[in-house]
């Protein structure tokens, strides 16, 4: 069965929906975009699509910021993506990439009088970074990028050439990921992750105002540690040197689930190991994600029709 993608309004094979090279988006990365994840659970024989109509209502504000008008409803971004997800037909975990984009064959920086377009398409994608044994990390030198720039609660394409080269930075150096600082030198984020630390048994992540992605596995994350763990979220600045003195650290995001950090900057979090909050969280959100608790099943939607017997 062919990958498939929704391009111009219509379903077409992956090979089939191209862009041109003078395309807008393309040239001057005004377009906005989610990543969604689709949980193959092998039991079910089901794919579970996350928290979709959140992934949409955060495109739909992304979009605002770029003039960026979407023809559908959410309901109808809903119902689009899992007909796409069914007509691909993957058994294994995927990722679901929505992009709405400034799609006129245009030169000029602007983001008036041009066109909008809408695109969807699935690829199967494992682990992003090691859950299991955790990621080691590096404070990036490149700062977050501030919201009088480009606003980084916007999922805007431009924007992640930021993030690419704090990753980039860090691979190079032997690390798994980078942790960004602000302009004025507190915790930000990762490159694609929102980050927590475990103080005092309590969780710390920094706020909305130190220009981080509002992150939808970030609320997972902050509603299951209260409602099933009782542990508050504190969110406040956090400086540089917390990252040393944490008890705990993990990341958080669609791609990365969540990831325990056992090492910054060459410096061991707590006892090097993944922390006791940490794993409790993590069995939590697989749980949720695999549509294995039941109190969260609002959260999954299936993908297949399930044909009994």
């Amino acid at each position: 069965m062919p990958p498939y993608a929704f391009f111009n309004g219509k379903f077409v094979p992956l090979s089939e929906a191209k862009i041109g090279i003078m395309t807008h988006a393309f040239n001057y990365g005004t377009a906005c975009f989610e990543g969604i994840r689709g949980n193959w659970n092998e039991e079910q024989e089901q794919m579970h699509l996350f928290r979709l109509p959140d992934h949409y209502k955060r495109l739909f504000r992304s979009c605002r910021v770029l003039k960026i008008e979407i023809p559908y409803t959410i309901d109808e971004l809903v119902k689009l993506t899992v007909k796409l997800a069914e007509m691909c037909g993957y058994r294994e975990d995927i990722y679901i990439r929505p992009i709405a984009y400034k799609s006129s064959e245009e030169v000029g920086v602007r983001l008036h009088n041009l066109k909008d377009g809408f695109l969807l398409f699935a690829t199967p994608f494992g682990a992003y970074l090691d859950v299991s044994k955790g990621a080691k990390c590096c404070v990036s030198s490149w700062r977050r990028i501030d919201d009088n720039m480009i606003p980084p609660r916007a999922k805007i394409t431009g924007l992640y050439v930021n993030s690419a080269l704090a990753k980039t930075e860090a691979f190079e150096n032997g690390f798994d990921e980078a942790i960004l600082l602000t302009q004025d030198g507190h915790v930000s984020e990762g490159s694609g992750e929102n980050i927590f630390l475990v103080i005092d048994e309590k969780l710390v992540t920094p706020p909305s105002s130190d220009n981080i992605l509002i992150g939808i596995t970030r609320d997972t994350v902050i509603k299951l540690a209260h409602q099933e763990l009782g542990i508050n979220t504190i969110e406040r600045h956090i400086d540089h040197s917390e990252l040393y003195t944490a008890d705990e650290c993990f990341l958080t995001g669609t791609a990365a689930h969540v990831t325990p950090v056992t090492e910054i900057d060459h410096r061991k979090v707590g006892s090097g190991e993944v922390g006791e909050i940490t794993k409790k969280l993590q069995d939590l959100y697989f749980d949720v994600i695999m549509s294995r608790n039941k109190k969260y099943l609002p959260w999954c939607t299936p993908a297949y029709k399930l044909v009994k017997a």
